[in-house]
């Protein structure tokens, strides 16, 4: 089995910084919170809020990785 080559990264190049575990879910609390008041502050919605808020966060995360 031949090692994995990978391509050096330039000294200089700018990454997003890491967020935590804490700071992820408070991004998510935030907004399906957000995503609640949009839908006029009606009970019973919780987890399809914070399902869509997690897709959006992990969505919004990835563009700014890839770009």
């Amino acid at each position: 089995m031949k090692p994995k080559q990978t391509t050096p990264i330039p000294l200089g190049t700018a990454y997003p910084a890491p967020v935590s575990t804490s700071d992820l879910q408070e991004q998510i609390r935030r907004r399906a919170y957000e995503l609640y008041e949009q839908r006029g502050r009606e009970d019973g919605h919780e987890l399809d809020h914070w399902l869509r808020a997690e897709s959006e966060v992990a969505q919004k995360k990835a563009k700014a990785v890839s770009a």
